[in-house]
């Protein structure tokens, strides 16, 4: 198994409020790695280490390392844009930029890049992007209409088509399905299995069952505490660790 990311000994703050302690983990590449545990327990503080968005919270900041192909992100020398740009976000809302159109939200990363593309190079990649996330046969009639006029789950695949835009290592999404209806979800899980091919996938939920499908390895969280990581199906058959075992029986959290 590759290892596309590396974390060693991440510790996380929001003031002077601690909500990670010294993580360790391995996440495999073109892989899902689901991330699990209740409300509370540091799975997005986590996630947004990954590509240094906790950073921008004022007062947040983070120690310890996050190697990508062996390189610390978190080194001196290197440009968190260019580390949000290498490792994607998908948000629990969806996120259509409201004024423009479909087209330019997938574009939007692009544009704020810098890129420099012709129509037709531009336009080639929308519709690359749109195809592989499941939403270019829906919406290729309405590529000039607002983005926010897709239904909630359409919105939701435009916001991961928007990230896949700029060619992306890793995607990492933050509950991502938590306010879709069961067809959406479905359609979003469908996704990640086909995206995993070329991309790396860290998915933080709520639903274990979701984890149980989706994922290949799963991470249970607790009071900022990594508890257990593993093959998802031995965390969800045959969990090393009591509170994995009473947190998936329902027995807490």
């Amino acid at each position: 198994m590759t290892e596309k990311l590396v974390v060693r000994h991440l510790s996380a703050w929001f003031g002077k409020t601690r909500a990670l302690r010294d993580i360790n983990l391995g996440i495999a590449a073109n892989r899902v790695t689901a991330i699990i545990g209740p409300s509370g327990c540091g799975k997005s503080t986590l996630v947004r280490c990954l590509n240094r968005m906790h950073e921008v919270v004022p007062g947040a900041r983070a120690e310890g390392e996050v190697m990508l192909d062996g390189e610390d992100i978190y080194a001196p020398t290197v440009d968190p844009v260019d580390v949000r740009r290498r490792i994607g976000m998908v948000f629990q809302k969806a996120t259509p930029f409201p004024t423009m159109s479909v087209q330019d939200n997938v574009a939007a990363g692009l544009t704020l890049n810098g890129a420099s593309l012709s129509r037709i190079e531009r336009d080639r990649i929308v519709e690359q992007s749109l195809r592989r996330a499941a939403l270019w046969e829906e919406v290729r009639d309405r590529l000039n209409r607002p983005g926010t006029s897709l239904s909630g789950g359409q919105q939701q695949r435009l916001c991961v088509a928007r990230a896949l835009a700029v060619e992306p290592e890793i995607i990492l999404m933050d509950e991502p399905c938590s306010a879709l209806d069961p067809i959406s979800t479905a359609r979003i899980e469908e996704l990640l299995l086909e995206l995993k091919e070329s991309y790396t996938i860290v998915i933080v939920t709520h639903n274990m069952q979701q984890a149980a499908r989706t994922a290949d390895f799963t991470t249970f969280m607790y009071a900022g505490d990594l508890i257990e990581f593993g093959e998802t199906k031995q965390i969800f058959t045959n969990p090393s660790r009591r509170e994995t075992e009473d947190y998936i029986t329902g027995r807490f959290g």
